[in-house]
């Protein structure tokens, strides 16, 4: 056994300044939610004009996406990056002088968002290949994981931030907090220099064709996107029912928010574990800590006593931290650096779209059935889909490479690990091997309610 020395990721000089600006901008990002949804209220006292806000920043997100990813493999991602920034940076301040105007129009605030909505279609997708670009595969899953833990930690103080703002200055100025932290990320960020893969010119036709193509050959890949697609959807049925059921059944409104808190922690603690523990396989390991999610559900349907019931949650929000991360690293590992912007944007496509059905359906389903019918069909769903992703030839082979063994050099009896290593250097192909230099803007993935993959984030 021989072991390497790799420095720590936050001593490389580009992945600093990539973590600055995805955090300081993840930080404004996680108070708008709350000031949007106070300062609409405020204006038009009307849940459904909140709606129509929010459904102008998501349609247009969801059209956009795979184009988005076209574009974040086609051309420079820092130009995409930059650009995206500071469009963003634009739509939130204009929201902010608007609130702040005193006779906000609403009409004004929904197209501002909608703008916002299509810049992060294509900021997005260039998350990814912005961190493969910056660290090498041996430190790229320590990184995943700091930055995962930074977001996390931001989106735990974003909530308290925004409470601060909106009930001192008013919810304005957390839009003009969100846009400066974008012009904060994108003035770090011009400053970062790092590869960037060549990439053949083809008709756009032919670029959506060939990231779809690198999502259906790979079976732990499609799979995978289906469990998160129904995680998402289960989180969105879990948001709407858990308040309610939290608040009539459980002891009051005091338990929901202790659930939302344990989840902040459980998703934060997941991140730094996924820094410090190095299964064997990653991905099963992570794929069954996300069938988890089922717990919470359960124990709302049932209606287990408070403190059950939150534990719970923690539990299973980290999963989700452990999850995000290692998804990320093993995305990175596995496709060429040509394709990563597309893949990622399928990703984020699914989970983002099964979020607003499980929204949709939740309401329906406990009018029709009461709330203990949907909430066990989705755990069984959850359990199903997740857990039934272990079963995948690929989901139980693939991870297991330099990213997820940073600190230790050693052979592995393993004898599928070196298929996958030649597999994906032969997916490289030559142009992988001789990249040029340029300089690349971060940009602060969406603040999604999972697979963030959500921010993963979801993603999930």
């Amino acid at each position: 056994m021989t072991s390497t020395h790799h420095p720590h990721p936050l001593r490389l000089p580009a992945f600093r300044l990539l973590f600055l600006g995805r955090t300081i901008s993840t930080l404004g990002d996680a108070v708008v939610p709350a000031a949007l949804a106070i300062a609409i209220t405020r204006a038009t006292g009307s849940s459904s004009a909140l709606a129509l806000v929010l459904g102008c920043a998501m349609v247009p997100r969801l059209l956009l996406l795979p184009l988005g990813g076209v574009v974040g493999d086609r051309f420079d991602p820092r130009l995409v990056a930059l650009v995206t920034d500071l469009v963003r940076a634009v739509a939130q301040i204009a929201v902010g002088l608007e609130l702040l105007g005193g006779r906000p129009s609403l009409a004004a605030i929904a197209a501002a968002e909608a703008v916002g909505g299509i810049a992060s279609a294509f900021a997005m997708p260039t998350a990814s290949p912005l961190v493969a670009a910056a660290v090498d595969g041996p430190q790229r899953m320590r990184a995943n994981a700091l930055l995962a833990s930074a977001v996390s930690g931001a989106r735990l103080g974003g909530p308290a931030l925004a409470g601060v703002l909106v009930l001192t200055a008013g919810p304005g100025w957390a839009f003009l907090l969100d846009g400066a932290s974008f012009l904060v990320s994108a003035a770090l960020l011009t400053r970062l220099k790092v590869r960037r893969t060549p990439t053949e010119r083809r008709s756009l036709r032919a670029d959506l064709l060939r990231g779809w193509s690198e999502v259906r050959s790979r079976d732990w890949y499609w799979t995978s996107l289906i469990g998160h697609a129904v995680w998402n959807g289960a989180a969105a049925v879990l948001l709407t029912l858990g308040p309610l059921i939290a608040s009539r059944r459980m002891g009051g409104e005091g338990v929901w928010i202790a659930m939302t808190q344990a989840a902040a922690f459980g998703v934060l603690a997941g991140s730094l574990l996924a820094g410090r523990y190095r299964p064997r396989r990653p991905l099963l390991v992570s794929t069954l800590g996300l069938a988890l999610y089922a717990l919470p559900l359960v124990a709302l349907a049932v209606t287990a006593p408070a403190p059950v019931t939150v534990a719970s949650y923690a539990l299973a929000m980290t999963g989700l931290g452990f999850l995000n991360p290692v998804w990320q690293t093993v995305v990175q590992q596995e496709f060429p650096p040509q394709v990563l912007a597309r893949v990622t944007s399928y990703d984020w496509l699914l989970s983002l779209a099964a979020a607003p059905l499980g929204y949709t359906l939740a309401p329906l389903a406990a009018d029709a059935w009461g709330s203990t019918g949907p909430l066990l069909v989705t755990a069984a769903l959850v359990a199903l889909a997740c857990g039934g992703a272990a079963f995948v030839p690929g989901v139980r082979r693939v991870g297991r490479t330099a990213d997820a063994d940073d600190l230790t050099d050693s052979p592995t009896d393993d004898p599928t690990d070196g298929l996958t290593n030649r597999r994906h250097s032969l997916e490289k192909g030559p142009g992988a091997t001789d990249p040029d230099v340029t300089g690349v803007s971060s940009t602060a993935e969406e603040a999604t309610v999972g697979a963030a993959r959500r921010d993963p984030t979801i993603r999930t």
